[in-house]
């Protein structure tokens, strides 16, 4: 039997910008996606901590570093520039390796940047 679990959380996350004309989509600064194993084009869930929008999309990588966050196309109607989020990715496992399978959470800092350990 294949499990849905999540894989990635990424948490203390601020929207730094928005872009209503676009097909779509939610821009991650690459530092963050690659420390929380998400790949570009991945679908995540976006939860809005502000106003309790929650939506499914896929990420679009941003330059490394830049500490952007950006809502496009139709997500940029789902919160706005400050507001907190989580972002969350699945993957499918079978139940028994899914037994010793532990989720990847990373805490942004300031700036959304995420400090290596």
């Amino acid at each position: 039997m294949l499990r849905t679990l999540c894989k990635s959380k990424i948490k203390n996350v601020f929207v730094t910008h928005k872009e209503l004309k676009y097909d779509g989509s939610i821009g991650i600064d690459k530092t963050v996606i690659e420390a929380a194993e998400i790949m570009p084009g991945e679908q995540v869930h976006i939860l809005n901590v502000n106003n309790g929008e929650r939506f499914t999309t896929y990420v679009i990588e941003e330059k490394a570093n830049s500490g952007r966050i950006v809502f496009y196309g139709p997500a940029a109607r789902k919160g706005e520039v400050g507001d907190e989020l989580v972002i969350l990715s699945y993957c499918l496992m079978e139940t028994k390796e899914s037994h010793n399978f532990k989720i990847r959470t990373i805490a942004l800092g300031k700036n959304n940047q995420h400090k290596s350990k």
